[in-house]
């Protein structure tokens, strides 16, 4: 592939992973600021009585919230995603508009920022994921409530604090993470084509710089020969 091919598909992913990331920051922030700072991810409940008079009124109550921390990964994630998205998109903008390619250093710095956000956006999607799943059997009980989950962000949970959108925050900030792993790594592969392309450049130049070399280089005397 092209060196300028290769950056408009590095531009290309970084938008995409700018995209995906913003998908994740704006609902999981509303997410956590509706629950006055507590976390729906890996939160565990039932539902009981909510009067003994009243017997067929029910009530969820939760046994214990999720760790904050849950959602504070997943926008942490998102957040970093969103500044290294932003950064690698005007860089590759501004390659192309110069007619650059940029140096072996730099392809190098920038696969291994790829792969490390790729690491920290994947342990993200995996916690908002499985955290989003417990959440959802612990509502519903396993299905055994006559209501799937995303119908039960339009009933009054009670939960202290506005739950009337969770699902669909959640769908999205999971949605979002995941699609953001697979720019990042598609990112980090289009790194590693340029870390490979610009050292074979490398060694071309070496190996013609040492022929060079060899051809300039004086005819030994015939003495020395002797």
């Amino acid at each position: 592939m092209a060196p300028r091919a290769l950056l408009l598909a590095q531009c290309v992913c970084s938008l995409l992973g700018f995209l995906s990331s913003a998908l994740v920051l704006v609902p999981l922030s509303e997410h956590v600021q509706g629950l006055r700072g507590r976390c729906l991810l890996f939160t565990a409940g039932l539902w009981l009585s909510a009067n003994l008079t009243e017997p067929g009124r029910q009530r969820f109550w939760v046994q214990e919230w999720g760790p904050p921390s849950a959602c504070r990964w997943g926008l942490l994630a998102g957040a970093l995603s969103l500044l290294l998205a932003a950064a690698l998109a005007w860089r590759a903008l501004f390659l192309l508009c110069r007619g650059l390619h940029g140096t072996l250093l730099q392809a190098l710095l920038t696969l291994l920022a790829s792969a490390s956000v790729v690491f920290v956006v994947f342990i993200a999607s995996t916690i908002v994921s499985v955290g989003f799943t417990m959440w959802c059997d612990a509502v519903t009980e396993k299905g055994t409530v006559p209501h799937s989950c995303k119908e039960l962000q339009d009933v009054d949970l009670e939960l202290d604090g506005d739950s009337s959108a969770f699902y669909d925050q959640l769908s999205a900030a999971q949605f979002g993470l995941w699609a953001s792993w697979l720019s990042w790594l598609g990112l980090t592969v289009l790194a590693f084509l340029r870390v490979y392309r610009g050292h074979r450049q490398e060694d071309q130049l070496d190996s013609l710089a040492q022929e060079k070399e060899l051809l300039l280089a004086p005819p030994p005397e015939r003495s020395a020969l002797i």
